[in-house]
């Protein structure tokens, strides 16, 4: 248990005291270690702690005096800095006493992660909606877009991270990308996804398939030589429908990872990849009701701004590729739901 509370929407850090023979030995307070940690902060941190808000495991201020246990805990609030503005707003698709959904925009981080932190769903949601113990019951990409489900009491949190765990949830995405006759669509896709620690991409590797996807083809521009793509991911590895696509020869508008990487500006919001999260399908593990959630989200590049006046006009795909349709927020429990 976290002997802190949420503050300003987020988590206090928590410190695991190391236990390693270098380590036993080098410090005889805990105070000694956590200012070992972070030197530059030294000023901040002996204030925090003569204001009581650094903690061990249970709870108990640390202080000067407080010695120094290995395998132990420590709890205190970082000090934030300044992150770039992400002009985008997050709408609320679904509300209840259980579940919060959103359209979350690309750009913004689902959780509080590296340079990321204020600017995410999470700490955004739980500042505007006074909703301190959310947390989001799977992860987007910071550059996907689309439907996201977090869960409002952590009373239900497990049961709903269950579902994405085991894989019954039923994901659809919908992407912009480039159109080739020759491919064979619908196809599943499967491979080994591996992604290093500290490495920014993740790639695919010989080895047992961790990792499936269902591409299908919604609707071709000719005169662009675009398409859209209906992506159904039946596991959850890192930038695993982008690394897919890419393998088959159509990588995802505005990818700067795949397949090849190039730099993008951390505040040019102009091309955004051209992937969206479009629905989340569950049978509700307190209700045993089917659920689905879907968003009306339209990707830029497909009759969003920044569609070429004058393209060629649209061509349906066949029936069996087509792309979920429907209003911005589908309950199959009872009517949609309005913004709170």
């Amino acid at each position: 248990m976290v002997p802190l509370p949420v503050r300003d929407g987020l988590n206090p850090t928590r410190l695991v005291l190391p236990h390693d023979d270098a380590s036993v030995g080098r410090w005889s307070r805990t105070l000694d270690y956590v200012l070992d940690r972070f030197p530059a902060d030294a000023a901040r941190l002996h204030e925090k702690v003569a204001a009581g808000e650094v903690v061990d495991g249970r709870g108990r201020p640390v202080d000067a005096r407080t010695p120094y246990e290995p395998r132990g805990f420590v709890f205190l609030y970082r000090d934030l800095v300044p992150e770039p503005d992400v002009p985008f707003e997050i709408r609320v698709l679904h509300r209840d006493r259980d579940l919060l959904v959103v359209d979350k925009p690309h750009f913004l981080a689902t959780i509080p992660r590296g340079a990321h932190v204020e600017r995410s769903v999470l700490v955004r949601l739980r500042r505007d909606l006074d909703l301190p113990e959310l947390s989001p019951a799977h992860r987007l990409d910071r550059v996907t877009a689309g439907v996201l489900l977090l869960t409002v009491r952590p009373q239900v949190r497990g049961a709903y991270q269950e579902l994405f765990a085991r894989r019954e949830v039923r994901k659809t995405y919908e992407a912009i990308a480039p159109y080739d006759p020759a491919l064979d669509l619908p196809t599943t896709v499967r491979s080994r996804i591996v992604k290093h620690r500290g490495i920014m991409r993740a790639e695919e590797v010989a080895g047992e398939p961790n990792a499936e996807s269902r591409v299908g083809l919604a609707e071709v521009d000719p005169g662009r030589g675009l398409a859209r793509y209906r992506l159904e991911p039946h596991s959850g590895k890192t930038h695993q429908l982008r690394l897919h696509m890419s393998g088959l020869g159509v990588p995802i508008l505005h990818d700067n990872f795949y397949p090849d990487p190039y730099d993008v500006a951390p505040d040019d919001y102009t091309r955004p990849l051209q992937l969206v999260s479009r629905s989340l399908e569950l049978t509700d593990p307190f209700s045993g009701r089917l659920r689905r959630f879907t968003t009306d989200r339209v990707l830029d590049s497909w009759g969003g701004r920044d569609a070429p006046v004058g393209s060629a006009p649209a061509v349906a795909a066949p029936a069996e590729a087509d792309t979920v349709r429907g209003p911005a927020t589908t309950d199959a429990t009872g009517p949609a739901a309005g913004r709170p």
